[in-house]
């Protein structure tokens, strides 16, 4: 069964937070932080702003680019690492919140920064099982609620947001190779725990880290090499060369990372889309607005292929190599 990825959309919190902004309660420079991470500015949730609902926006924005009606969606896939509660997940509120009528499947995925891929992989897999005509895969992401805002190693990277796209059985198959993968975290370089609260049969316990925690060193060198290895297996799996993509849209991490992976890949940087600078590092969200962004500015014609990388905490990686519509 082939399958296309028909749309895109994204969404933002209103509040826009500069690097300057963050000078007043913590130890650092908008200079530092440029230099250093790419990032000048991020969006920040306020007032009623939440991850479903920024999900949720994304989500009309995708359906208005694709012409659909909510209840012409068969499959919702969330990727989230800070869903609004536990119990619904993100994807069945976000399904009632789009007004769908029918009885479909939703549900929430959780691979970090990686989120977007597998649940493009996840969708698609699910749409091949259960012969789904179409999928609505979101990743949501409020970083900035579980940030350390006194850690001037971690805070001035992250941001808040939400993008999504549309998954269409089609004659023609539009995601040419899929990759996912990942590998043992060993050393915790990248965790967040949360408090466990007393029961009549197990103690409370606040363990360490219940803020996002992050060894930046550590990261950096992952996920240059997973990068490397994922747009290299995936590229492969096609039998595609570097040299006929129109872009690769990786996660909005860190601007080094990009660039030290399009070095040490002999691909000008100038192909990788980047909106590090005005959005941060949105975690599952990342992939996807970045994506939307190049798709609405006209970055893309019909036919261009387009490799979408991400990596995060598990450790997570993986690709996915798309022909847009």
């Amino acid at each position: 069964m082939a399958i296309q990825l028909i749309a895109t959309g994204s969404a933002l919190p209103k509040r826009i937070v500069p690097n300057r902004e963050l000078e007043n309660f913590i130890d650092t420079s908008d200079e530092w932080i440029y230099t250093h991470t790419g990032v000048r500015e991020r969006h920040i949730i306020e007032n009623e702003e939440t991850t479903v609902s920024l999900g949720t926006d994304a989500a009309k924005a995708a359906l208005e680019m694709a012409g659909m009606q909510p209840d012409e969606v068969d499959l919702i896939v969330c990727s989230t690492i800070t869903p609004d509660c536990e119990v619904p997940g993100c994807a069945p509120r976000i399904r009632q919140l789009l007004g769908v009528t029918r009885d479909i499947p939703a549900l929430d995925i959780n691979a970090n920064c990686t989120g977007c891929i597998y649940s493009l992989a996840t969708a698609r897999g699910l749409m091949e099982t259960l012969g789904l005509e179409t999928a609505l895969v979101i990743g949501s992401d409020t970083l900035s609620t579980i940030t350390n805002w006194e850690d001037r190693g971690t805070c001035i990277l992250f941001g808040d947001g939400a993008g999504a796209f549309i998954l269409r059985r089609s004659e023609e198959e539009g995601i040419l190779a899929v990759h996912i993968s990942g590998r043992n975290d060993d050393e915790n370089v990248l965790v967040c725990n949360w408090p466990i609260p007393e029961t009549p049969f197990y103690p409370a316990k606040t363990p360490m880290h219940t803020k996002l925690y992050m060894d930046g060193h550590k990261v950096f060198s992952f996920a240059v090499g997973a990068l490397i290895d994922t747009i290299q297996y995936t590229l492969g799996q096609a039998g595609v060369e570097a040299s006929a993509l129109k872009a690769i849209v990786p996660h909005q991490a860190n601007a080094r990372i990009i660039k030290s992976t399009a070095r040490r890949l002999d691909i000008p940087v100038e192909k990788f889309y980047m909106n590090v600078d005005r959005v941060g590092n949105t975690s599952s969200a990342s992939v996807p607005i970045a994506l939307d962004e190049l798709a609405r500015s006209g970055g893309l014609q019909s036919g261009d292929l387009v490799l979408l990388a991400g990596f995060g905490g598990g450790l997570t990686y993986g690709s996915a190599l798309v022909r847009w519509k």
